[in-house]
């Protein structure tokens, strides 16, 4: 998910209680809540299509997890030490206690990454132990009614506690109302699969059911059928079936790249994050790899990458 929102979950657990185990408690949790996204930073060493390699990895897996949130305690333990020895430590700070600084660190950083999972994008849960993918096809990565629904609920709690109350209930309902939104998009994916996206003949091999931006209640069916071409249907689903809006997109037999992985860093990128890989057939006879979860004909980024080398192979549509 985007950082508002890991950042949100992160504040509406420290106004939930939280907050109360230590001071510093609300920034562990909204930084810890972010902290996997650290991973941004192999940008600065990495080229293009290279970070699809890295990103949602280690960080995200056991090892980060339970690290990343030990330095952020660190920090903020010596900032309020650095504090305490200038005199300006605010007197009504609570006493800093590492623990749990660090206790609530791993917790945001633990929300983090499910709520990472619940898109199509995915997240690698054991990385480096096993470099596996897992997908929850539940939300799309910016979801606005999540926003609304966490902001109005943070707000209202700290109105709350401004006013002298108890801003912890304000918040337990924020909390319960986000799991029920991700329950009731959950059952949405659920029931798509089950209707459209079963694996036997004459359904599609492999299916995946994303859902929309902003129409969270609607999903993208992105199906592989027999023979290999990856077909898509209208946000709405009314392409649906054998009418997929992009069928006459000209696809290409996926070639064999195991070599040419060895000696090209953003192939092998590609080839590790790649969840539904598609050749496309370019004008001069050559193959663009793109990602049928993230096409776009128009946008040559690090979803996509040319081999010019390699000629396409059409599939013939079974």
């Amino acid at each position: 998910m985007d950082n508002l929102t890991h950042g949100l979950t992160g504040a509406i657990m420290g106004q939930a209680g939280l907050k109360k185990k230590t001071g510093l408690g609300l920034i562990a949790l909204i930084l810890g809540a972010n902290l996997p996204d650290i991973d941004v930073v192999s940008m600065i060493w990495l080229d293009g299509r290279e970070t699809l390699g890295f990103r949602r990895g280690i960080t995200h897996g056991p090892i980060g997890v339970a690290l990343l949130p030990l330095g952020l305690a660190g920090l903020l333990w010596g900032f309020d030490k650095w504090q305490t020895a200038r005199g300006t430590r605010p007197p009504a700070r609570d006493p800093v206690r590492f623990g749990w600084l660090y206790l609530l660190g791993l917790i945001g950083a633990i929300s983090h990454v499910l709520m990472d999972w619940l898109n199509v994008y995915g997240v690698r849960f054991l990385y480096p132990f096993d470099q596996s993918w897992y997908y929850g096809d539940t939300l799309f990565i910016i979801d606005v009614w999540l926003w609304a629904l966490l902001i109005g609920c943070v707000w209202w709690s700290l109105r709350r506690e401004r006013k002298g109350g108890d801003g912890r209930k304000p918040a337990w309902i924020g909390i319960g109302l986000g799991l029920a939104y991700i329950a009731v998009n959950w059952g949405i994916t659920a029931a798509d699969t089950q209707l459209n996206g079963r694996y036997d003949e004459p359904y599609p091999a492999r299916y995946i059911s994303s859902p929309a931006p902003l129409l969270s209640w609607q999903r993208e069916r992105i199906a592989q059928v027999p023979g290999g071409r990856w077909l898509s249907s209208t946000w709405d689903g009314t392409d649906f079936g054998y009418g997929y809006n992009n069928s006459e997109l000209v696809q290409c037999e996926m070639p064999d790249l195991e070599e040419a992985r060895k000696t090209n860093a953003e192939l092998d990128a590609f080839l590790i994050w790649t969840r539904a890989p598609m050749a496309e057939g370019l004008r001069d006879g050559s193959i663009i790899l793109r990602d049928a979860r993230f096409y776009d004909p128009r946008a040559r980024d690090r979803f996509s990458i040319p081999l010019p080398d390699i000629q396409c192979v059409e599939l013939v549509p079974e």
